[in-house]
């Protein structure tokens, strides 16, 4: 900062646990205390903004210390990774702005994807909701890794367009088709099936909206399993090597339609798995995903810039959080881990409180909570928990090679009457009855029925 003269900086002082360091100098700044000293720190100086030049410390550490640092209402930026230093692609000038992820208190899942991805090269490979946060951030990786065609396929024409147009730009040597369709389309996925014989199918496709899903629950019912049914007896009729169901965390002891059309969608896959002689089918089960279509934080962020309020359904909700490329990381893996009926599912830490969410981001766009954006709570909505589980007692865990992924045990089902509900379902959700809530609930028995739809 001193001597360059693009930064517009003045350093004043430094703060270091370091008790060797106190009262020293770096280059005539003085270290005047340490990290629990901040605040007093920022009063008695005048401070405008910190800078955390501490690259190499944890995940949880820089969430402690950044919570401390937004309790005094200055900027906080941080120092890009040490490594990005060492090699030269950064330099300290390349301080950035803090992000949530860094909030979350825990390292980011790392998969070493060239050990991984042998199994995408030459292959061709199927995404479906390929114009999704999930689905597009699959189809740039499988991309890299050399596919000999990806079919991107997708109701919703913008988003497969936008996908589309970026991965024509960036591999441009590409053999890339993208459908645009309806995985309630018997025959048009039999179609695309028969003619372009993908080898390799992620299925991420889906209605994923909890309160709207509650208002509309047989378009829940009508896409979510009967599109995955669909897609999924086409895998195993055209001898699909790999077939990968992207799950959710709410498919676990559900209370709302979301997550019950969620989990009899793992139920169909692991029993058609059961009898396929070709295909493998597994499901991938993880939370919320940071900055994805819907997601909490692009709301917050647009009712941050309205001036608020901010809304959070319950002040004590917690959810477990990861990012698009944890998420797709592990869906990529399950792929190449998969042996069929298997349920992957992602150690995420700790969950995170949603009002803390709130109010943290709140602090790091330069406002007050509850002075300058107002966090209001709203009341939980139908079928929605104050938390999330991972898996089902009965399921337990077993630990894969990579220790942040386990496998969850598949639960037994009577598979005759598990397609004969199914069978009934299909005729009261395409009539549009109000009795095909209780056919789901026989189907999973943990779901709540809302009386007042």
């Amino acid at each position: 900062m001193q001597s360059s003269d693009k930064i517009n900086y003045e350093p004043v002082c430094i703060v270091d646990d370091d008790d060797f360091k106190f009262k020293r100098k770096v280059c005539e700044v003085k270290v005047v205390g340490t990290i629990e000293d901040i605040p007093d720190v920022v009063f008695k100086y005048r401070i405008d903004e910190i800078f955390v030049c501490m690259p190499s410390i944890s995940k949880k550490r820089v969430a402690e210390i950044v919570t401390i640092c937004n309790s005094t209402g200055v900027q906080v930026k941080i120092l890009p990774g040490v490594y990005q230093l060492a090699s030269g692609q950064v330099s300290v000038s390349s301080l950035r702005e803090v992000d949530i992820a860094d909030l979350l208190g825990r390292e980011q899942v790392k998969v070493n994807l060239d050990e991984i991805m042998g199994y995408i090269e030459g292959k061709t490979i199927l995404v479906t909701g390929g114009g999704g946060s999930i689905g597009s951030e699959l189809c740039r990786q499988i991309a890299s890794h050399h596919p000999d065609k990806l079919i991107i396929f997708d109701i919703y024409e913008n988003n497969a367009y936008e996908i589309e147009q970026e991965l024509k730009r960036k591999y441009p040597t590409l053999n890339l088709l993208t459908l645009i369709g309806s995985i309630r389309d018997k025959v048009k996925l039999d179609d695309l099936f028969a003619k372009h014989r993908p080898e390799i199918v992620f299925h991420a496709a889906a209605h994923k909206h909890v309160p709207l899903m509650e208002t509309s629950p047989n378009e829940a019912v009508k896409n979510n399993v009967y599109g995955t049914l669909n897609l999924a007896k086409c895998a195993d009729k055209y001898e699909v090597e790999t077939f990968v169901q992207i799950s959710t965390d709410k498919a676990v002891n559900p209370t709302n339609i979301m997550g019950a059309t969620k989990r009899i969608c793992e139920m169909i896959i692991q029993t058609i798995g059961k009898r396929s002689k070709k295909t493998k089918f597994v499901a991938v089960r993880f939370g919320n995903v940071l900055g994805s279509n819907g997601s909490v934080i692009p709301l917050f962020k647009k009712q941050i810039e309205e001036g608020g309020p901010v809304t959070v359904t319950h002040k004590d909700i917690i959810r477990y959080f990861m990012t698009i490329p944890e998420a797709v990381s592990l869906v990529l893996q399950a792929g190449a881990y998969a042996e069929g009926g298997q349920i992957f599912v992602l150690d995420m830490g700790e969950p995170v409180r949603i009002y803390d969410l709130a109010y943290n981001l709140i602090k790091l766009s330069g406002l007050e909570p509850n002075v300058d954006i107002e966090i209001k709570c709203t009341g939980l909505r139908p079928g929605e928990k104050l938390y999330e589980e991972r898996l089902m007692e009965e399921e337990g865990l077993q630990k894969t090679a990579n220790g942040s992924i386990s496998v969850a045990k598949p639960i037994e089902l009577d598979e005759d009457n598990f397609w004969s509900t199914l069978d009934k379902l299909y005729v009261e959700a395409h009539n549009e009855t109000s009795s095909m809530k209780e056919l789901v609930k026989e189907l999973v028995p943990t779901y709540k029925i809302d009386k007042r739809k």
